[in-house]
């Protein structure tokens, strides 16, 4: 693999899609709607897979898009308050950058996938540590080592060695050797962990318009994820 193709992988999968969420975090995105608002980059995959790879979307992934749009649509009327514009629109560029990170991995191909999260995590420090420099609002890195509480340590070493490695290299081995429109779509499962998850532990409620674009684009996952008994869609599976 070039190490061009690596470097600009390594940016939008790693770089760019977890620095602009946690810059949505800083904005004020709650933690459980990002959760969700993040299940976008399954129909960014999809539509840019549509648009540069000619893996057309059938009518099922086409209905699913559509209705996690209009749930898009219900969360984006929620905005102020909680949820400043900001932190969504952060929120959707950092799945936008996942679903170009996508893409890249399919070009990739089918390659030994832990070596290849390894490299892929070479990128994201620097920029980030050039980024922090620049903005010069933080600690050093030292100080915030020795000062970091329990839960920022475990919060680091998940992050680093059980979300990506283990969860991007099974991710990944899955997009190499399937259609597109048939792997993402499984991402379902988070949204259900990320919501109970935030409501557990920072005790999240929200309006009942924005629980129902949640909903919404839930469903329209679910939509893009069913799949019928063979013979009565045969010709798709």
């Amino acid at each position: 693999i070039g190490l061009g193709l690596l470097v600009v992988t390594g940016l939008f999968l790693f770089t760019g899609q977890f620095l602009l969420l946690f810059f949505a975090y800083r904005a004020g995105m709650p933690p459980g709607l990002a959760s969700i608002t993040q299940q976008m980059h399954v129909f960014f995959t999809v539509a840019l897979a549509a648009l540069l790879l000619r893996e057309r979307p059938g009518m099922r992934q086409a209905l699913g898009m559509a209705i996690a749009f209009v749930g898009l649509l219900a969360i984006g009327l929620t905005v102020g308050g909680d949820l400043p514009q900001t932190a969504l629109m952060l929120a959707l560029a950092g799945a936008l950058s996942w679903a170009i990170g996508n893409l890249l991995l399919k070009r990739i191909g089918q390659v030994p996938v832990l070596p290849l999260m390894a490299w892929l995590s070479l990128v994201p420090p620097l920029p980030a540590l050039v980024l922090s420099l620049a903005l010069g609002d933080a600690p050093s890195l030292p100080t915030a080592i020795i000062h970091a509480s329990a839960i920022g340590l475990f919060s680091a070493l998940y992050l680093g060695a059980a979300a990506t490695i283990l969860g991007y290299g099974i991710w990944s081995r899955l997009l190499t050797r399937y259609p597109t429109a048939i792997v993402a779509p499984f991402v379902l499962l988070a949204p259900i962990t990320g919501v109970i998850a935030s409501a557990v532990v920072f005790g999240e409620r929200f309006a009942a318009l924005r629980y129902a674009g949640m909903a919404l684009i839930f469903l329209g996952l679910a939509t893009v994820l069913h799949r019928r008994r063979k013979g009565a869609e045969g010709a798709e599976e």
